[in-house]
């Protein structure tokens, strides 16, 4: 980020569009504030993010609102054991002149919702790894480029294990985020019931254009990161992977695996987003600190001692940081 004027009126935009996305998100969602916030800050930093929470905490109803506010195309999918690959990219048919025709699937949107993701079998969520990573999408040969601004915003249910199929390391890379929802506060709870029993529909307002997300994730990209911050963001990952030069003898008493470089660059970029939201124009260590969860807990893998000891990867990050 050049130090010009107009990077920094951008910089006071985006903040200013930031609050106002977040005042437009609390007229349907009540609190949830960090939620909200890390979901925000995943799409502005142009990462997927991983919703996990019990059922009926309006992870849907989150996802759907924040495409309604962004005015973008909008598709859910319902993961389920027997929905096939060729049900979310689309698949060729013979059209009237016998040649092969490509009807696109689901997957062609700007935000799509991935509803219960672990529901559908690994071949069903391989589909899904193409297009987190690349924007595109393969059918029999032939590569189709998603629109952009793109997102999968995925959902996952913690509790019900019965019937789900644990979503391989390789898909979970993929996630900038793993967000997980708790219950709401007493005071957010009344809101919500005293909101559900009336008539009032809110009208959303379309805040942000696809233009707009994406000039921002270029401004979000171009900030300036300090040396010292980089060096702490790296040497954070690293210390999760045990038997390695920066493990201590916590993580290698209790890690099975640690986290890759693509969390040390997911950190960085979050912590810039994180950095801009609260006035700064470069992150700082308390950047990384707000997002390491976030970005950390699903990419490290607690052993048989960390299980036995009730050990949660949230208590194993917080020895880290």
């Amino acid at each position: 980020m050049n130090d010009n004027k107009g990077d920094i009126q951008k910089a006071k935009e985006f903040v200013s569009a930031f609050n106002n996305f977040k005042k437009e998100i609390s007229k349907v969602i009540v609190g949830q504030e960090d939620v909200v916030n890390q979901v925000l800050i995943s799409i502005f930093s142009n990462g997927h993010c991983l919703l996990v929470g019990v059922p009926g905490l309006a992870k849907t109803l989150l996802v759907q609102t924040i495409a309604d506010i962004l005015g973008l195309k909008f598709n859910r999918i319902q993961f389920t054991p027997d929905l096939m690959p060729s049900d979310i990219i689309g698949t060729e048919i013979l059209d009237e002149s016998k040649n092969f025709k490509f009807i696109k699937g689901p997957l062609f949107a700007n935000v799509v919702l991935a509803d219960e993701i672990n529901r559908t079998p690994p071949k069903t969520q391989a589909a899904l790894l193409e297009c987190m990573q690349e924007r595109s999408v393969t059918s029999a040969g032939t590569k189709y480029v998603l629109d952009s601004p793109f997102f999968v915003l995925a959902t996952q249910n913690p509790i019900e294990q019965e019937g789900t199929y644990p979503l391989p390391e390789a898909q979970l890379d993929r996630f900038m985020f793993n967000v997980i929802l708790d219950y709401p506060k007493y005071e957010d709870e009344l809101m919500i019931v005293k909101k559900s029993a009336s008539n009032v529909k809110e009208d959303l307002k379309n805040i942000i254009s696809a233009n707009d997300i994406i000039m921002y994730q270029e401004l979000v990209n171009s900030i300036p990161v300090n040396d010292n911050v980089l060096e702490y963001a790296v040497k954070l990952v690293s210390k999760t992977r045990p038997a390695t030069i920066h493990a201590n003898d916590y993580v290698n008493e209790y890690i099975e695996w640690g986290a890759g470089p693509r969390a040390s660059q997911y950190i960085i970029l979050a912590a810039k987003c994180n950095a801009l939201i609260n006035g700064k124009f470069s992150p700082d260590i308390e950047d990384v600190k707000a997002i390491a969860k976030p970005v950390l807990r699903h990419r490290i893998v607690k052993n048989y001692k960390a299980e036995s000891k009730g050990l949660s990867i949230d208590d194993i990050i917080d020895n880290l940081l």
